[in-house]
């Protein structure tokens, strides 16, 4: 079995929606990238897992964020620098290589700019599964996600930094799943 096989079928992780899979073995992703994005797309399915119970009345496509956050990170195929250091050049390239899933391939290009005014839901979910996967907040974000609970703001947001809090508690399992994978 070669790495990007192992990245995409290790134990550990939620494996991630077939097209997407089929997507990373198409175009020779890193197996890293592989690793990361899986650890993203479990966060996404626990958020989404917990918005079922916490906020059943949130219509949320939860195929569309599963996707999104099985793919957001794609364009870093094409630039695997990005890896292991900043950049923003995989946002629209992975935008591209995703055309042809239609509205879906936004989550490449949108995850990096979640305070758009415009954010859907969606996008503001699959941007908070990028961030809390490593056990990284941001406030700006999930005051933006406790919004979309309703209710007081203050009481959304409490109820919601009690998820991200649990969720966060697995980071270091997360990253060393990640880490297993080469460049």
């Amino acid at each position: 079995m070669d790495a990007l096989e192992r990245a995409l079928t290790e134990p550990g992780l939620r494996p991630l929606p077939p097209d997407a899979a089929a997507i990373l073995r198409e175009v020779g992703a890193p197996p890293r990238l592989a690793a990361h994005l899986r650890a993203v797309h479990d966060v996404a399915a626990q958020l989404l897992d917990w918005l079922a119970g916490a906020a059943p009345e949130l219509a949320v496509d939860r195929a569309a964020v599963l996707f999104g956050a099985a793919t957001h990170d794609i364009g870093k195929a094409l630039h695997p620098h990005e890896l292991s250091g900043p950049g923003h050049e995989h946002e629209e390239a992975g935008a591209r290589m995703l055309r042809r899933h239609g509205p879906l391939a936004r989550f490449a290009a949108t995850h990096a700019r979640w305070d758009r005014p415009d954010a859907t839901p969606e996008e503001l979910l699959v941007t908070l599964a990028d961030k809390v996967w490593k056990g990284r907040r941001e406030t700006g974000l999930e005051e933006r996600v406790a919004a979309l609970l309703g209710g007081a703001p203050w009481e959304a947001y409490m109820v919601l930094d009690d998820e991200l809090t649990r969720i966060a508690d697995g980071a270091e399992a997360r990253l060393a799943f990640q880490a297993r994978h080469p460049i």
